[in-house]
């Protein structure tokens, strides 16, 4: 990890946490009931997970309790604006967009000396059946103040209003509980610390409950697409939903989104875009075993793309370059069928998300198609980082800083 985290694509975008900020992360963890970190300094993401913490305590998820309660912890304005390293739900960072956004000004008051836990309340105690998901319409962010500073700035005022009744300021017993409070807590009038719940709306999104699972419902049908197959399994003999049940691999399962407008299947265009020759490439060094050059000169010359192909046995240049040949051959014969020059997999990879749909839809589906062909490295570190990490580590180090290079390159065309 030690390219990635030099070129600012792991562990970046934190906020280091040390002294005063890191004993108020700990009281924070005793609010959720977990146990505190025994780290001087770590850093935060935007919603307060820590990827120091999560190692030291070997649990990804410590912050949550149970897969169908999320919480969060705000520590730092500076967290504002930072991405959610190890999210739970394709929404949460969204989440904590609308939280900055609506209580801004508020956070920079508490944090001066307090610290907010937030909880990411769908109204479901525990997720029992996949089909719970499909509950998921409504979401309420709830905060509780460290030491309950809110309570004890109402505690304050009752002290200085029952001070400045009648005679109460010659009384040292009012004396005495307001000095306390404030040498305690400081002065806490005028300071924004309430901050009530609000509602979100959800529609479509993707959660790791249940071992992952799209939830589709947005379009002509409600869909659930599942990545882990026992429970696609124990999913389908369900029969008191009127919804698609799929797994991801299933080839039924494209025909069914291009169907519902989710996705489109316009192949030549998408031969032509970037993405489909960062995959042709991933596909050539998963089967090229020996060069005489550095796998990152090899696959940015044309030249030695094409010398290094002519070595592959020719049933497997057949795979990597069958789109190609597919539509140089349906010039000359209408009647050919794509199954028969064209890879399964290389099938799926061509679809795409649908045009109509809007920007948060349209990432949801990246995510997806990522995830049922993980080929291209740049869209597997945007919308699946969990599994880019896990499968980096595999890659030569030639290729690695390839992959480094085109995800920074992409990221500037994105403006991220």
């Amino acid at each position: 990890m030690k390219k990635l985290r030099e070129a600012g694509l792991f562990g970046g975008a934190l906020v280091t946490l040390s002294g005063s900020l890191a004993r108020r992360y700990n009281e924070c963890l005793a609010m959720l009931g977990v146990t505190p970190t025994k780290l001087k300094t770590f850093s935060i993401d935007g919603m307060g997970w820590s990827p120091e913490v999560a190692v030291e305590k070997k649990e990804n998820y410590y912050l949550n309790t149970g897969e169908a309660n999320v919480n969060a912890i705000i520590i730092s304005p500076d967290q504002q604006g930072k991405p959610a390293h190890m999210p739970s739900h394709s929404f949460d960072r969204d989440v904590m967009e609308a939280v900055f956004a609506a209580y801004g000004k508020e956070i920079r008051d508490i944090t001066k000396d307090s610290a907010l836990v937030l909880h990411l309340d769908q109204k479901i105690d525990a997720l029992f059946e996949p089909f719970d998901l499909l509950r998921y319409d409504k979401m309420e962010v709830t905060f509780a103040l460290l030491n309950d500073l809110d309570k004890k700035q109402m505690e304050q005022q009752a002290y200085i209003n029952l001070f400045e009744r009648d005679n109460n300021f010659i009384d040292r017993d009012v004396h005495s509980q307001l000095l306390k409070s404030v040498k305690e807590y400081g002065d806490l009038r005028g300071r924004k610390l309430q901050l009530d719940p609000f509602t979100l709306d959800l529609r479509s999104f993707y959660t790791r409950a249940f071992g992952g699972v799209f939830v589709l419902k947005d379009f002509k049908e409600e869909i659930l697409i599942f990545e882990d197959k026992k429970i696609f399994q124990n999913a389908i003999d369900d029969t008191a939903h009127d919804v698609l049940l799929f797994h991801k691999d299933h080839d039924e399962l494209l025909e069914a989104l291009v169907n519902n407008s989710v996705l489109q299947k316009d192949f030549k265009d998408a031969m032509r875009t970037p993405r489909y020759a960062r995959i042709k490439k991933h596909v050539f060094v998963e089967e090229i075993e020996k060069t005489d050059h550095p796998l990152s000169e090899i696959l940015d010359s044309h030249f030695l793309f094409k010398k290094y192909m002519n070595t592959l046995p020719q049933e497997i240049q057949k795979r990597i370059s069958g789109v190609e040949r597919y539509f140089q051959r349906l010039i000359v014969d209408k009647n050919l069928k794509l199954q028969d020059y064209v890879d399964e997999h290389f099938v799926k990879i061509l679809h795409e998300p649908h045009p109509s749909l809007q920007e948060e839809e349209e990432e949801l589906v990246w995510k997806l198609l990522s995830k049922i062909v993980p080929k291209d490295p740049v869209h597997m570190y945007w919308y699946d980082k969990e599994q880019f990490y896990n499968v980096y580590s595999s890659w030569s180090p030639d290729y690695q800083e390839w992959v480094i290079e085109k995800i920074l390159e992409n990221n500037k065309k994105q403006g991220a």
